[in-house]
Order: C-alpha cells, then sequence, then structure tokens
C-alpha cells in the first residue's frame, strides 16, 4: 500500500513511518519542519521521502497514486493551540479537511486521521465511549471535533476516513516531547531528583505508549473496510485509566532517589476516564503492550544511555510551545506560522 504519513517528523510519525516501512508499505512522509532540532537519539533505521512542505500548501499532486493518508501533521497540544488560537483553527481544522479533501478527489480509499481522547474535556461517571458527547475545553480538542464531524461527512463507497482518538501518548521517541505528562515527570525525576506537582493530582488521564499509537495505524490499514469505515476508535486500554498521582508515583519508584510532593487541587479541570473497549475487540489484531510502569523504565534506559542533561529536558527542542515561540521570537516563521525566507526578511 502506498502511504502519506504527514507529520513524519514529530513525536509520533518518527516511529509511525518506520514500523510501517518495515510492514511493506510504501511511505512517503509530509513535514513542515518545525521541530526538526528536537532529536533525542538516533534509531531510526528507516526513514521515508519526506516531502518539505507546509500543510496548507499541498497540492492535488501531492496525492496522486496513493492508497491511503495517515494525517497527524497539525499543531500539537492544548497550550500550543492557545499560543494563536485563530492559527490553530486555520491549521489543525480547516488545514486537515483540506487534507481530505484533496486525498478524497485524488482517488485515496483510506483517510486515517489523528485525533484525541482531549475532546472529551471533562466527565464525569462511567467511562466515556465513542459515543459519549464530546466537550473539548481548548482550541486544540475543538479543532478535533470538527474535523471529525466534517470530514465524517465525506465518507462513501470510495473513501473511508476513520477517526483515532489517541489517549494521552507517552514514551521514547527520536523525536522527543516532554511536554506530556508522563514522559515529563520522568525528565524531572531524572535531572532534578524531584517531582514537585502543583496539584494534588487527582484528574484522570487514559495514558497509551507512542508505539502502541502506531500499532493501531497499522491494524486500521490491514484491516477490513467495513471494520474501520467511518469509525471512531478510542485508542488506549481501560486499564491504563490513571489519575495524575498515580502516574508521578510509577515515575518515582522507577528513578530511585527521587522526592515526590503534591499541592492543591490545580485548575486545569480536565478529567475523565475512557472505554477502550471497542478498538480491543473490533479491531483485528490490536492490543497494548506497554503501560505506564514500562514506559518510565524504557525512558530512564534512554536517559541513562544519552546522560539526558537539565538544559536538553528544558530547552525548546523537545517542547512545542517553547520551539514555536523560539520560531517566532528569531523571525523564522510569521504570525501565520508560515517560514520566512531569509533573503526576503531583508
Amino acid at each position: 500500500m502506498k502511504v502519506l504519513v504527514t507529520g513524519t517528523e514529530g513525536y509520533l510519525g518518527s516511529l509511525l513511518a518506520p514500523r510501517l516501512m518495515g510492514e511493506g508499505h510504501d511511505v512517503v512522509g509530509l513535514d513542515t519542519g518545525y521541530y526538526r532540532t528536537g532529536w533525542l537519539y538516533n534509531a531510526i533505521q528507516n526513514a521515508p521521502r519526506t516531502i518539505y512542505k507546509d500543510l496548507r500548501d499541498v497540492t492535488a499532486d501531492d496525492f496522486d497514486g496513493l492508497d491511503a493518508v495517515v494525517h497527524m501533521a497539525e499543531l500539537s497540544n492544548d497550550p500550543t493551540g492557545e499560543l494563536r488560537p485563530g492559527i490553530t483553527h486555520e491549521i489543525n481544522h480547516l488545514g486537515s479537511v483540506r487534507i481530505a479533501e484533496l486525498a478524497k478527489a485524488a482517488g485515496v480509499e483510506r483517510f486515517v486521521y489523528m485525533s484525541s481522547c482531549s475532546v472529551y474535556g471533562v466527565a464525569t461517571g462511567d467511562d466515556v465511549t465513542e459515543l459519549s458527547p464530546v466537550n473539548p475545553q481548548t482550541a486544540y480538542a475543538d479543532c478535533k471535533t470538527l474535523v471529525e464531524r466534517d470530514v465524517a461527512l465525506m465518507a462513501d463507497n470510495s473513501f473511508s476516513p476513520t477517526f483515532m482518538r489517541n489517549a494521552t501518548a507517552f514514551g521514547a521517541s527520536p523525536r522527543m516531547r516532554f511536554d506530556i505528562v508522563l514522559n515529563n515527570l520522568s525528565g524531572l525525576a531524572w535531572t532534578t531528583k524531584e517531582i514537585a506537582m502543583t496539584s494534588d493530582g487527582s484528574p484522570w488521564r487514559p495514558m497509551v505508549h507512542a508505539l502502541d499509537i502506531a500499532k493501531s495505524v497499522s491494524c486500521v490499514l490491514s484491516a477490513p473496510r467495513d471494520a474501520i469505515n467511518n469509525e471512531i476508535f478510542n485508542v488506549g486500554d481501560t486499564a491504563h485509566n490513571y489519575q495524575v498521582r498515580e502516574i508521578a508515583q510509577i515515575v518515582a519508584e522507577v528513578f530511585p532517589g527521587c522526592d515526590l510532593s503534591f499541592g492543591d487541587q490545580g485548575a486545569d479541570n480536565r478529567s475523565y476516564r475512557v472505554s477502550f473497549e471497542k478498538i480491543n475487540t473490533l479491531l483485528p489484531g490490536f492490543s497494548c503492550e506497554w503501560d505506564a510502569e514500562r514506559g518510565a523504565r524504557q525512558l530512564r534506559s534512554v536517559f541513562e544511555r544519552i546522560d539526558l542533561s537539565g538544559e536538553e529536558f528544558t530547552g525548546p527542542g523537545f517542547t512545542r510551545l517553547k520551539r514555536l515561540q523560539e520560531l517566532l521570537d528569531t523571525g523564522q516563521i510569521n504570525e501565520n506560522f508560515f517560514w520566512v525566507d531569509p533573503e526576503e526578511a531583508n
């Protein structure tokens, strides 16, 4: 299968593309290159040919001959989305819908969209399912719901979109991110020997390893069309719903000598438990192989091998908001997040 993966230089894409190539898929990447400097370690044996282009600049020609598109190239996570909410909607909502429109017009049969469990926002009571109401709390999550709504309307006998509502990701990646909870706490534990929580850690978060997310995409691409056509899947394992304080305790236990403390109830009201029964029963071949403890141990092993420094951990290369702010402050991208040609800057 010939597959276009957008965001191949990101946290998830740098793991997904090599996996798909190893399974025999012909993979082409597309990435704007915002996070090219965020290189933590070298573990990529296969890298796809990559088109370096802003997703807002793609053309119909970029989709010729493709069997599938896996779309994950958006401004990622809630703080980044709040940096410029208008641009977030331009890229994450309108840009993503345009990707789907071009793919469908080019005859692409499968479209896999990386959504997020953050669309549930604040939920109480039973574990939320794919049929539960969405309640987005941020521009990032709102865009996810809008793309799901708009792209679902495009489904027909020749175009099959699938929506993957990933739990909060964790785990090692060559294009690392330290702005997601388990990775961040692990980095703190390694570099400072201290996790000083500013909240009581009571909110619930579902967690899924980045490699299990890659596995879910692989399963969708190989599944019968009837199993994935216009379906939403929560991606994770119901057993891997954790309170944030549990995640902190797991990390503190994996990193010896780490002091752990908690604060008062935090201002972030996002809390939700998620059911992952659907994906684990209806998507052929899918099951999660990683829990939080195994993921923390993987990170400790990586940190030991590369001798992660505090400067690397806190630098802009591995935190989405810091990197975009750096690009803005240095004039490398303009207010609309397009790259600035150095010759035109003067």
